[in-house]
């Protein structure tokens, strides 16, 4: 047998961002035979099409800032803390960062940059685990559908913020119902037939249960905004066409941003990644500023230690981790598969986790500190009154709190939903830009701004469904069972999968050929153990606590649910599809073989560039060749501790 030829050449893998190599070079092979190394590479001409990458190591960076810091840094983590012992709850929810979601968010970023795959070709790496990608993108494009509804939404009141006075800061005769104008504070305020003071609007005293006072930016939300029902028993109704506006400008933009894919998409990310920050950091100054505030903010960080031992506080800690950092919906795989080889994602990873919890913190207190002077305004101590959480807050109790501003309210109601729409399209950009990736991988013929188009019309014309009368309990139905129940499954198996099937042990051998680094001892006790046992705990608890979802307090209809079940089960049951597929489509010869074979990674696995793939596969065989045949325990210790 004719002896292959060994060159010494630059190894790829130690790449910078600039162009330019590292010192470190490694002997690799010349050739390479794999017929599937030649399909893998061939583009539309026949010819090899390389993979496109990130302009820039910081474009990666930003855009993964853009992606994580949103909407539940600004709306849902403040109250979700509030809820759960305030100060208190940041002790779990520390903790939690650091045993699921930064060593989730590693791992993720790992994979996908090693195999320069996006969110289901990465399963390559265990095929009869396929599923799991493919169910993990029908989630993520179902919350990218109604993550847009609300950027039309924040689009509505940014242009309203233009008009003086904002429309929400007065009362219309045609509500016919108790309100108090957003625009007065500790005053007394003339509806139809109903005199109430501010005071009143908190307490609810001196007034029956149908004079009940609402505050004027919470009806213009909710009867002139979403023109809301009551129930959806007879159908969810029709769109505002203003919403259909708003929906199609927020498409559009989405679609402008990703039509060349990373090349414009990272161009963006700057903008994406710094501006929300700027006017953050212009809304927490006024903030601290106005009477009142640092009563909000304590109210914020006050700890509730009895609350810290509360299961439900630790819950609420996994999943705002979960979602806020989005892990195990594919897009953080999707985006590092556009680096460099060599790309030092354990920086980043670090950085971005880090980034996320000071911007949630960051958020609160900017919040908290606008709520504290609205107390103060309508003349209460207890904050918690004039709170409303969720999408409430973000187009209820701020609109309400900037009604009350003295002078200049459009300014900061300007910057505030700008900020919002810019959080929201930097993480619908990454959500769309993962369906994008999946579909092109598959079929790599279809350009990359066909298939931005086409998603982003299919999408708008679902998303017409969440900008009915009844589009907010929609919306809630398919967050919870689209996004939370899908999510949470197939996450739990991306962790086993990675962690036992393809190998923790494997996967840091993979760290250090890609990045010549070390794995210490944390990252194997999280991806081995720690954190596929905390997300198994906390599914466990999620089914133990389950009760029927309602909307405002309103049971949906049976129709609703069966819909709702639909959908998860849609997506949970790729799992076990595609195992079937690939046991079934295996080569080997026996049933045995075939379950084996679906199990272990594919030949083309591992770099895309075929001589580094070639030294790499020479080496993972020398690793694993003495392993085999050893005792149960063995490898167990083995996979763990290495």
């Amino acid at each position: 047998m004719a002896a292959t030829s060994r060159t010494s050449r630059q190894n790829p893998a130690f790449i910078g961002d600039d162009g330019r190599s590292t010192a470190s070079t490694v002997v690799m092979s010349s050739s390479f035979n794999e017929p599937e190394d030649a399909e893998r590479n061939k583009g539309p001409s026949g010819g090899r099409e390389e993979r496109a990458t990130w302009g820039k190591g910081i474009e990666f960076l930003m855009s993964c800032i853009a992606m994580s810091v949103g909407l539940g840094n600004v709306w849902r983590f403040p109250f979700t803390a509030l809820d759960n012992g305030g100060g208190a709850f940041l002790i779990p929810y520390l903790i939690v960062l650091f045993l699921v979601g930064k060593p989730i968010y590693y791992l993720e970023m790992i994979i996908g940059q090693f195999s320069s795959r996006g969110s289901v070709k990465v399963f390559d790496l265990c095929p009869a685990m396929k599923g799991v990608g493919i169910g993990q993108v029908i989630s993520i494009s179902l919350v990218t559908t109604y993550y847009v509804a609300i950027m039309g939404m924040t689009l509505r009141y940014l242009y309203e913020s233009f008009s003086a006075p904002l429309p929400w800061s007065e009362c219309r005769p045609d509500w016919q119902t108790a309100c108090v104008a957003s625009s007065l504070g500790n005053t007394t305020t003339s509806t139809s037939n109903t005199n109430i003071n501010a005071q009143q609007l908190v307490n609810g005293t001196s007034l029956g249960p149908e004079q009940m006072p609402v505050a004027s930016a919470e009806l213009y939300f909710l009867k002139e905004v979403l023109h809301e029902k009551a129930n959806i028993e007879d159908g969810i109704g029709l769109p505002n066409w203003q919403l259909v506006v708003g929906l199609f400008v927020s498409w559009l933009c989405v679609f402008l941003i990703i039509r060349r894919g990373v090349k414009s998409s990272g161009k963006a990310s700057y903008f994406l990644a710094l501006f929300p920050y700027v006017v953050m950091g212009v809304l927490l100054v006024r903030a601290v500023t106005l009477p009142g505030s640092i009563d909000g903010i304590i109210y914020f960080i006050k700890p509730v230690w009895s609350k810290i031992l509360d299961p439900k506080v630790w819950y609420a800690a996994v999943t705002q981790c979960f979602y806020s950092l989005s892990v195990c919906f594919g897009n953080i795989i999707m985006y590092s598969s556009f680096n460099k080889f060599g790309h030092n994602v354990h920086r980043d990873a670090t950085i971005v986790t880090a980034l996320d919890t000071a911007t949630s913190m960051l958020a609160g207190c900017t919040i908290f500190g606008i709520l504290g002077h609205l107390a103060h305004e309508i003349g209460t101590d207890d904050i918690g009154k004039v709170v409303k959480g969720g999408a409430g807050l973000a187009f209820i109790s701020y609109p309400d709190a900037i009604a009350k501003f003295k002078s200049l309210p459009q300014i900061f109601s300007v910057l505030f939903f700008l900020m919002l729409f810019v959080l929201g399209i930097g993480s619908n950009i990454a959500m769309t830009s993962c369906t994008v990736t999946a579909i092109r991988d598959r079929f790599p013929n279809f350009k990359q701004w066909q298939c931005a188009l086409l998603i982003a019309c299919v999408s708008f014309a679902i998303g017409l469904v969440y900008i009915t009368p009844g589009g907010q309990f929609m919306l809630t139905l398919v967050d919870f069972f689209g996004a939370s129940m899908i999510a949470l499954v197939l996450g739990i198996a991306e962790l086993y999968t990675i962690g036992w099937i393809y190998g923790t042990d494997r996967l840091c051998k993979d760290v250090e050929f890609m990045m010549g680094r070390k794995v210490g001892k944390y990252w194997r006790l999280c991806w081995a153990v720690i954190t596929p046992l905390i997300m198994t705990v906390i599914l466990i608890y999620f089914y133990a606590t389950y009760e029927p979802l309602t909307y405002n307090n309103i049971i949906y209809p049976h129709w609703a649910y069966s819909i709702g079940w639909t959908i998860t089960a849609f997506g949970i049951l790729q799992l076990p599809l595609w195992m079937i597929i690939a046991i079934i489509r295996d080569p080997g010869k026996t049933l045995s073989e075939k379950i084996r074979g679906a199990f272990s990674p594919k030949k083309n696995w591992g770099p895309a560039d075929p001589i580094l793939r070639e030294q790499y596969n020479k080496e993972i065989e020398n690793e694993l060749m003495p392993k085999r045949g050893r005792g149960f325990w063995p490898s167990i210790k083995q996979n763990i501790f290495g």
